[in-house]
């Protein structure tokens, strides 16, 4: 793989305006106030995707992720004592090797996530390729490399970004962000195939009803699916 990084005729310079840097101040300003609340209970949360780069638009969702796992218990009394609702409660196994995690939806656009089992090396840094970003990064208004799901390098700039395709370049990337190229190529291959054949779907996505908590919904999981019990090991 090649380690050079792109040309100049590669990428395209992406200028932001007033109503983007506004959308990316209130969808961060809403991220903070969510991380904070979660920081106060010694969890340790990180917003991903693109308010953590910087390209929302007026499609672009809150994505959190607390990347260790902790009972649910913890994390939802914590949203609680912001006052913090809960649209949505799931857990969701994409396929039988995957982690699988518990997903709290806010609202329509914003939602935290969790692993109930421990993520896996490129697990973990499949949300550092998305481009992640903690609650001081946030104090401090940086934006981070990352890559978004055309498979664009999103490079941060004064006045907007630079992206360019990473194909070709997933040593490049991976030393731009810091992680492995295994887990860009990683990435490369799911998204083409989502491209090539479609988006399928997941191997499991249970609803957890109201009153209950994700790990009791996880054992009755356990209990009725070899692949969940092995991957639970």
């Amino acid at each position: 793989m090649p380690t050079k990084a792109p040309m100049k005729t590669d990428y395209k310079e992406v200028i932001y305006n007033k109503y983007q840097w506004t959308l990316l101040s209130a969808h961060r300003a809403k991220a903070k106030k969510i991380l904070c609340t979660l920081l106060k209970s010694n969890l340790n949360a990180l917003i991903f995707g693109s308010v953590a780069r910087g390209d929302v638009t007026k499609n672009s969702d809150i994505d959190i992720i607390i990347p260790e796992a902790f009972s649910s218990f913890q994390i939802e009394s914590s949203l609680e004592r912001l006052d913090i609702s809960t649209l949505n409660r799931y857990i969701v196994q994409a396929t039988p090797s995957h982690a699988i995690k518990a997903y709290i939806e806010i609202d329509s656009i914003t939602t935290i996530s969790f692993p109930l089992v421990r993520l896996r090396k490129v697990e973990r840094e499949f949300y550092k390729f998305a481009g992640e970003i903690n609650l001081n990064k946030i104090h401090l208004n940086k934006r981070v490399y990352g890559v978004d799901k055309r498979l664009m390098l999103i490079e941060p700039t004064k006045t907007g970004h630079i992206e360019h395709k990473i194909i070709g370049l997933e040593d490049y990337v991976a030393k731009a962000i810091g992680i492995s190229t295994q887990t860009v190529q990683n990435r490369v291959n799911t998204l083409k195939k989502r491209e090539d054949i479609g988006r399928t779907g997941v191997f499991i996505k249970k609803i957890v009803p109201p009153n209950f908590t994700f790990e009791l919904i996880l054992k009755k999981l356990a209990d009725e699916n070899p692949a969940v019990r092995r991957r639970m090991k």
